[in-house]
């Protein structure tokens, strides 16, 4: 099928949208562009859509300011923070003047601070993902404390980890719907439907992107029911996302998919639930969400043993070519000091 102008003409920006789950396809964008705005105006908060387009552009435009070349930007690697900003501060902020200001700006920064901690991570092999939306957005979150023009608006009260209540439906149709929730809260949405959306975008582009979304969110649901947490998460979603991600990165994106490799994404998509359970009460006292911060802390120790599991090694994809220029920047920088 041959792809119309105007799509290839805005092929930067929705490969952006795309990036978030590692895949770059216009297309892909276009099918999680139609999850956000379902999943936003069936929930009444149309802002969370629309702010993930504001962000999604602003991010995109901000990496053509410092590095005109487009190589990155071609990638939709400079968009894929930018458009979760676009969805958190819509979320957990007021809807103000000055919240949609501050969302540009933090879009903005987030592209230019990816940069810099992906030199910073070069040496180490492993690349900063969606840190840079994580870091800025809990600062952000954090100044919404004092702050009355970006004043929380939904973000929870600080508060000591205690009981929660692990009772929930567990009839076929709801665990589909929670299974469901987990895939669409990637994008801060909390809808099935708009998980369906998104699970056909990765298939569009990569039918191993879509087995290890499905695999990472039914892992990480049946961990939740099996060790009793709190139903209202569960039915939310909220311990899939991160999962997800990290199915998606080790089972199918930074290593080629084989057997080894499979069993290493398992391992992985097990340890980001504990890391996310573990997160969730870190986080309680400053009353802030972990967003995608399990799922960064979880890709980068099972990305740093370096472990090779076919004779190519890692895939070749725009994320390795990326982490594979920064390493090589860091070695010419050693190379010219000695």
């Amino acid at each position: 099928m041959k792809t119309p102008r105007f799509i290839q003409a805005a092929s930067p920006v929705l490969n952006g949208a795309g990036q978030v789950m590692f895949q770059q396809s216009a297309w892909t964008g276009i099918f999680f562009l139609i999850g956000i705005f379902w999943g936003a105006y069936e929930c009444h908060t149309p802002a969370v859509a629309w702010g993930a387009v504001v962000g999604l552009i602003a991010s995109t435009i901000a990496g053509y300011l410092l590095e005109p070349d487009g190589k990155g930007g071609a990638a939709g690697l400079w968009g894929f923070n930018g458009i979760l900003v676009g969805c958190a501060f819509p979320t957990f902020l007021e809807d103000t003047w000055l919240m949609w200001a501050a969302l540009v700006f933090c879009s903005m920064l987030s592209t230019w601070v990816r940069t810099g901690l992906n030199n910073l991570m070069a040496p180490f092999k492993i690349n900063s993902l969606t840190f840079p939306f994580v870091l800025l957005t809990w600062l952000f979150l954090l100044s919404s404390r004092i702050l009355d023009g970006i004043a929380p608006a939904s973000l929870s009260t600080p508060e000591l980890a205690e009981h929660f209540s692990p009772e929930l439906s567990t009839s076929f149709g709801d665990l589909v719907i929670y299974w469901l929730k987990g895939v669409s809260q990637v994008f801060l949405i909390n809808s099935w439907v708009t998980g369906i959306f998104f699970l056909v975008g990765l298939a569009l582009c990569s039918r191993w992107a879509a087995v290890w979304a499905a695999i990472g969110s039914a892992i990480s649901l049946s961990l939740a029911i099996l060790f009793k947490a709190d139903g209202a998460d569960i039915a939310s979603g909220l311990f899939g996302f991160s999962p997800v991600l990290t199915g998606i990165a080790i089972g199918c994106t930074f290593y080629s998919p084989n057997v080894k490799s499979a069993a290493w994404a398992v391992v992985a998509i097990i340890a980001t639930f504990f890391i996310q359970a573990a997160m969730d009460v870190f986080m309680m006292p400053f009353g802030l969400p972990t967003l995608t911060g399990p799922f960064c802390i979880a890709t980068w120790l099972f990305l740093l043993p370096l472990y090779k599991f076919d004779k190519g090694g890692d895939m070749h994809s725009e994320w390795d070519s990326e982490w594979d220029s920064f390493v090589n920047k860091v070695k010419a920088r050693e190379a010219k000091k000695k």
